[in-house]
């Protein structure tokens, strides 16, 4: 008797063919942020989504797919690709996927895509978030990062995000 083995986990550039499946992960994002940021969705149901589409389709910015066992199971949004500091606009991995090491592992992956300078936000509230920015901004650099607190602009609304800062020199830029 043979032991199963765990399905396979990958990250890589989206496609246009994985945006359908991206923009309903992309509810599931904005459905949990929900509960720090109190957000809701429109009229139609819907949670703004104009980072996600930034990611397909403005200069500087990347979206990368996670699938596990071929299946999509998370996303991540990269802005300023083209300016000095990198910016981790967006992350999230679907809870049955979480706590496999697979969230560390796709941002080490993004982050060694771009060497240099980042910038990650997330809310104090989300404590499983904080300290998992807090892991990551450790893995990539040492102790040699920063937090600030930083209210969101045009948004008195929203609870100040928190900015973790850090660079590495993982891999060349691609």
């Amino acid at each position: 008797m043979t032991t199963p083995q765990p399905a396979p986990f990958a990250i890589t550039i989206a496609q246009d063919a994985d945006r359908p499946a991206l923009e309903r992960l992309w509810a599931l994002f904005r459905h949990d942020m929900s509960t720090h940021t109190g957000v809701l969705p429109d009229r139609d149901g819907r949670f703004r989504q104009e980072r996600l589409a930034a990611g397909f389709d403005a200069p500087g910015w990347r979206v990368y797919r996670m699938s596990l066992g071929g299946g999509p199971v998370g996303l991540a949004v990269v802005r300023a690709l083209d300016s000095d500091e990198r910016v981790l606009s967006s992350f999230f991995i679907v809870r049955g996927a979480r706590r496999g090491g697979h969230g560390l592992s796709a941002a080490r992956f993004v982050i060694q895509q771009h060497s240099g300078a980042w910038a990650v936000a997330f809310q104090d509230a989300n404590r499983p978030a904080a300290r998992f920015w807090r892991r990551v901004a450790t893995d990539a650099a040492g102790t040699a990062w920063s937090e600030q607190h930083h209210p969101v602009p045009d948004r008195p609304d929203l609870p100040a995000d928190t900015w973790i800062r850090f660079s590495t020199e993982a891999s060349a830029n691609r």
